[in-house]
């Protein structure tokens, strides 16, 4: 019997699905590389730059924003822990796909969330090499020059083992997580005391005279839903790494329990904060919020130690998806919807065929960065915004099915579980759908994005065409 039939037969409830992809890895990542993972995946450029000007449009309602988005951000990563609680695996929802909605639907999976990472990957790259340009000494370099060396740098991290890659993004994420702790210390002095920002008084003031809460109305607050969505986008990476991770049943609970607090504070305490701090008025998309704050405060050399952080956090998003896709990749590979050699393991047990596809996609966006070095953000952007959608979704409709099969004695449910199913998906299906409703109603960038879904679908369903005689091939039983 193929091991892909185990899942079909009530009489065979008790056996787990098995995943060829996930065999051959190491169990080097830690428990503090996985809680800083978490951390990591909750906290990025989106944040630490994208608010700016998201304050400036919607005002301190961004808090509301964050707060709500981050509630469904929690419950795509608690669906995915009580996934890996009940079947460890470094192909994450594409594995569970397999096993609940067929080859199909972790095809689609899989290059949807490629789709994301590699896109997403050629952003990073763009950010951090914009991000070095700050600094006169990098001033003179080409812009793809920086996002070479940014993309060949954390490359070879990634390709020599998995536990160089738990240790930069630990480091990474805890620069990111040090940096937010000095600006809520500070910022909630500044708050107490009253003290003088630029001839500005921090305290309620700065949101009651100047518009209240939602000083542009509720339909910007609405409008800017869409970036505070790809602020969250890498949470689902700690389910990844979950399948390289001695003890998950251990680990995971507790780093994904950790990602509701910490959102509710890094994320909405420091809107907050910031609201309080200045006027929203005093913030654009120019400039780090952050650093907006230490500038008036007159803190000398606040803005080169923020860009670092800003830089850090580009680097920590290039990474994770290097790390994930090369994971999800393998997995796909060994059932035959990916190109085999994205399926090889090195001696370091790295899917390097994998993380090699992906940088090759950051090697197109060094040529991008070449040739239009001003849109190019902006470009790959949009194409990200679809796939972390997409993959969210995913997320959401395995964990349906898994609801469903647990309800029929097929499998059992871990005690971890995502709390309120079925409705918890339902509603967080139907709140992904009304992203895509708000992102076409923006018109501009947002309608755009969303344009380009007829020739993603087309996409997949060509590559299905060419993959499926392979894929049915390898899932064929063997005497």
């Amino acid at each position: 019997m193929s091991d892909r039939t185990l899942t079909t037969a009530p009489a065979e409830a008790s056996s787990r699905h098995v995943d060829a992809g996930d065999e051959g890895y190491s169990k080097d990542l830690k428990s503090r590389h996985i809680n800083m993972i978490a951390i990591g995946g909750a906290i990025g450029t989106g944040l630490f730059l994208g608010a700016g000007g998201r304050l400036a449009g919607a005002g301190p309602s961004l808090a509301i924003a964050y707060a709500v988005c981050g509630v469904f951000a929690f419950f795509v990563v608690r669906a995915l822990g009580e996934l890996v609680l009940y079947r460890p695996s470094s192909g994450a929802f594409v594995s569970y796909a397999r096993e609940f909605m067929g080859e199909k639907g972790a095809y689609t999976a899989g290059w949807l969330y490629f789709l994301n990472w590699s896109t997403t990957t050629v952003a990073d790259i763009t950010a951090a090499a914009t991000y070095a340009h700050f600094w006169s000494m990098f001033t003179d370099v080409p812009q793809w020059v920086l996002a070479f060396i940014a993309l060949a740098v954390v490359l070879t991290a990634n390709l020599i083992s998995v536990k160089y890659f738990g240790e930069m993004e630990f480091w990474f994420s805890l620069v990111k997580v040090a940096a937010l702790v000095v600006f809520l210390i500070v910022g909630i002095y500044l708050v107490a005391t009253s003290h003088d920002i630029g001839g500005t008084t921090p305290g309620l003031a700065n949101i009651t005279d100047n518009g209240g809460i939602f000083p542009t109305g509720v339909l910007p607050m609405l409008m800017v839903v869409q970036g505070v969505v790809f602020a969250y986008a890498s949470v689902e990476l700690c389910g990844v790494a979950a399948g390289e991770t001695e003890n998950p049943e251990k680990i995971m609970p507790k780093a994904i329990n950790s990602i509701m607090w910490r959102v509710g504070l890094f994320y909405v305490g420091s809107v907050v904060l910031l609201a309080l701090l200045l006027p929203y008025t005093a913030y654009s998309s120019d400039q780090s919020p952050f650093v907006t704050v230490f500038d008036k405060l007159g803190v000398p050399g606040a803005a080169g130690v923020m860009n670092l952080v800003v830089l850090t956090a580009a680097l920590s998003s290039l990474n994770s998806g290097l790390y994930s896709t090369g994971r999800i990749l393998r997995s796909m590979a060994v059932s035959g919807s990916a190109p085999k050699f994205t399926g090889v393991m090195n001696k370091g047990k790295v899917p390097y065929g994998g993380v090699l596809f992906t940088a090759a996609f950051g090697v197109a966006g060094v040529g991008l960065n070449a040739w239009m070095p001003g849109e190019a953000f902006e470009i790959v952007l949009n194409l990200a915004s679809i796939g972390i959608l997409g993959t969210w979704a995913m997320v959401m409709i395995c964990s349906l099915f898994f609801w469903h099969r647990s309800k029929s004695g097929l499998v059992e449910r871990p005690a971890y579980r995502l709390p309120w199913a079925p409705y918890t998906q339902i509603v967080t299906l139907v709140f992904l759908v009304t992203v895509l409703v708000l992102m076409w109603s923006d018109g501009g960038v947002g309608r755009t994005t969303v344009m380009f879904l007829p020739a993603i679908a087309a996409a997949l369903v060509g590559g299905w065409f060419l993959v499926r005689r392979r894929v049915a091939e390898l899932a064929a039983p063997r005497d």
